[in-house]
């Protein structure tokens, strides 16, 4: 048994940002009026943080890269056949795989039709007057009914998952506060990349990932010249 460092810091502090802001964005929601202009914010800031983790998952850290717990059909046998290596469960399982991508999807969808949303009375996506009416009724719709109950649905499961893994002695929070975890056979699992460099390189990520959510917001205030 030997500790390894599975999550880099930029993965931890994308984890917990993005959790702390789709909890505030469900209460923004149900709290409405004023609150409104915090749930864009937190919206924005989802956005940002959805575009940064696209872009770690090509470059980040070993196990934060795509490639390295895409679930395959192969590895989801494999794990659910109780063949599975060091390797699948280091990181995320191919179950967890699924999970975390099924969320990331989810929130994608959510985002984007919340850029086209309008709740008819006094608030408005930033891209509304870029589609038809139509369009903004069905995105709208999306947006406050099955993207909304397929977001908090997705966060429940992923927290009764990790209550479910507790209790059968295998801890997935401490690893994701320290970055490290304690893992039989080591010595064949490389180690997570988190150097200064490596997180200069998130940092700028996560900066051009701000710049194009500034961007798509800023060019649905533009005049159409029409």
């Amino acid at each position: 048994m030997t500790t390894v460092r599975i999550w880099d810091l930029p993965t931890r502090l994308f984890h917990w940002a993005l959790a702390a802001c789709i909890v505030g964005l469900v209460v923004t929601a149900k709290i409405g009026g004023e609150a409104m202009n915090w749930h864009f914010r937190l919206a924005y800031a989802v956005f940002t943080l959805l575009l940064f983790r696209l872009l770690w998952g090509l470059v980040g850290g070993h196990w934060s890269r795509f490639a390295s717990f895409f679930p395959t059909p192969g590895r989801l046998a494999r794990y659910l056949g109780g063949r599975g290596t060091a390797a699948d469960s280091a990181g995320h399982s191919p179950l967890g795989a699924l999970s975390v991508f099924a969320m990331l999807l989810v929130l994608a969808l959510q985002i984007a039709s919340g850029l086209f949303a309008d709740d008819e009375i006094a608030f408005s996506g930033p891209l509304t007057a870029l589609v038809s009416g139509e369009w903004v009724s069905r995105a709208t719709t999306w947006h406050k009914g099955w993207g909304q109950y397929l977001v908090i649905g997705l966060v429940l499961l992923h927290v009764v998952a990790v209550f479910a893994y507790l209790a059968r002695r295998r801890n997935l929070i401490t690893p994701m506060v320290t970055g490290d975890k304690v893992v039989p056979g080591a010595a064949a699992l490389p180690s997570a990349a988190d150097s200064a460099g490596h997180r200069l390189l998130a940092l700028l990520l996560l900066t051009l990932s701000a710049g194009v959510v500034y961007a798509v917001v800023q060019f649905g205030a533009v005049p159409s010249l029409g």
